[in-house]
């Protein structure tokens, strides 16, 4: 069957990859078009357009890349019409991708939905275009399809791709010694900051997390750079331009740090999956104003961070817009280095998220259901 893919960010490429890899497993006639990037490009098929040409943030971002944003539609729906497939499989990113929805179901183009929308955060109102113009969802928070019930909405729970992604990565885990030793590291303690994979995250995360790392002369403080991103951005936006970017070892990164320094996203999960406490960052290109009316009239959730989120409490610190000032976080991050009381409760915490988690295997388990509904199989 021909699949044509949507992922529109870093983390969607790599769910992408890992979603291709079990529709291969299911499927040894799989064909592949997609929109994501390098990872999902290794799966093999053809890749059409990378997502560091889509990753605009914010609304200021928009409004300047408009020209572009409607480029990247017209190019996505030529290309969908042109291959004609049995499914296009959208990657959360729903900006883009509940657009792309509804042009396909009106040319008679099966949608399913992996990944889904954050509508229980806000915008619940894009229940009604998922229902009107998505066949099938495939969610992968428990939470997630308790939501979707409320609105006489049914979907797969699938379970959480990220297990699926780290246990892989494990396997392939230096010792410290030579993870330290190939990336020119010293010995002390490592604190891994995450400021993302957009121009954008970066610009407004990393002036304030590279600034701590002359406060603690005891730790090397190092930058997570992805794959897609040019490390020269990450030092021009650096406090400390000297601050080492390790490029694509984000995982093994975390794997041997102490602590980090996480903008909010899919990295914070990952970063609480690894065992590493953590503080949690996350900046608005609109400002302070704009933020505190979202978050009055439109943000549905009390946190923004996704261990948080799955506890339903505030197991790590959240410093958001107003509150994302140095002098504010650097009394953090010193807990974090120094109080075992506290790290400890943060690890605790992470142990209840794995066991809410459950199991690994949900790339194939997605693949699997999404093939049999294709086949006209019942689940």
């Amino acid at each position: 069957m021909k699949y044509f893919l949507i992922a529109g960010e870093a983390s969607g490429d790599l769910h992408g990859a890992n979603l291709m890899k079990g529709l291969k497993k299911a499927d040894t006639s799989a064909e592949f078009r997609f929109f994501g990037g390098p990872l999902m490009e290794k799966e093999g098929g053809k890749l059409l357009k990378h997502y560091r040409e889509m990753a605009f943030m914010g609304v200021f971002d928009v409004l300047k890349n408009l020209k572009t944003i409607r480029r990247n539609f017209r190019f996505c729906r030529e290309q969908l019409l042109a291959f004609r497939p049995d499914v296009l499989i959208l990657i959360d990113y729903p900006g883009f991708n509940l657009k792309m929805a509804e042009f396909a179901h009106r040319h008679g183009i099966r949608v399913f939905y992996y990944i889904a929308p954050k509508l229980w955060a806000w915008k619940a109102w894009r229940i009604k275009k998922v229902k009107a113009f998505v066949d099938e969802m495939f969610t992968i928070f428990p939470f997630e399809t308790e939501f979707f019930a409320r609105y006489q909405y049914p979907v797969h729970y699938v379970g959480n791709p990220l297990l699926d992604a780290i246990g892989e990565a494990r396997k392939s885990f230096r010792r410290r010694e030579d993870f330290l030793r190939d990336n020119r590291l010293g010995d002390k303690p490592v604190v891994a900051l995450l400021p993302g994979s957009r121009r954008q995250e970066i610009r407004l995360m990393l002036p304030v997390m590279s600034r701590l790392a002359a406060q603690y002369p005891d730790f090397q403080f190092v930058i997570s750079g992805a794959p897609a991103v040019d490390p020269q951005l990450y030092q021009t936006f650096s406090a400390d331009p000297a601050l080492p970017v390790l490029n694509g070892q984000t995982y093994e990164l975390l794997h041997h740090a102490f602590a980090a320094v996480v903008t909010s996203g899919t990295a914070t999960l990952e970063t609480a999956l690894l065992q590493v406490p953590q503080v949690v960052l996350y900046h608005m290109t609109s400002g302070k104003i704009p933020y505190r009316i979202f978050r009055r009239f439109f943000l549905k959730v009390n946190f923004v961070s996704l261990p948080n989120l799955v506890l339903g409490r505030g197991a790590v610190r959240e410093f958001i817009v107003d509150e994302m000032k140095f002098e504010l976080v650097n009394p953090e991050v010193n807990r974090l280095l120094h109080d075992e009381n506290y790290r400890r409760r943060i690890l605790e915490a992470y142990r209840e998220i794995g066991g809410r988690m459950g199991e690994a295997g949900a790339s194939q388990q997605a693949a699997g259901q999404m093939t049999r509904l294709l086949r006209g199989e019942s689940l």
